[in-house]
């Protein structure tokens, strides 16, 4: 499962994002969606495998290799999310004020996770001032463009 893409999207009114089609073709119906890093919120597909969600889910997975303090900052404000019959998702209040998400938000895919962020915060992390120092660094990596 690779998540990829950036989309723009809005809240409504009642607090609820469309998922776009090509994340909820791999998400699924149910979720998890959490405070993530830099003011973001991430999303991890649920996908039990095993018998408990604790054994088996992939953020439970990720959690396992932090330290205590950071796994309670993601798990006290995780929350289960179901999509309904429009594809929305309904963003818990306090994720919406973590993240500072009021109507314009951005999804991003990044590999294993989704991550949502304000359309202005997107803005600032995202500001690419030298191409030429991003390929060296890719270059470093031995990875050529």
């Amino acid at each position: 499962m690779m998540f990829m893409g950036e989309y723009n999207h809005t809240i409504d009114t009642k607090g609820r994002l469309i998922i776009p089609s090509k994340f909820r073709e791999q998400l699924g119906d149910e979720f998890i969606v959490t405070k993530g890093l830099d003011g973001c919120l991430f999303v991890f597909p649920k996908k039990a495998s095993g018998s408990s969600l604790r054994k088996s889910c992939v953020i439970c997975r990720l959690l396992r290799k932090t330290p205590e303090n950071s796994f309670v900052f993601f798990v006290a404000g995780a929350n289960l999310c179901e999509l309904d019959k429009q594809g929305r998702i309904l963003l818990p209040q306090p994720l919406r004020e973590f993240a500072q998400l009021d109507k314009d938000v951005v999804l991003s895919g990044n590999i294993n996770r989704i991550e949502i962020w304000s359309k202005e915060k997107w803005a600032e992390n995202n500001a690419y001032d030298d191409m030429d120092d991003i390929a060296e660094q890719m270059t470093d990596l031995g990875l050529s463009i």
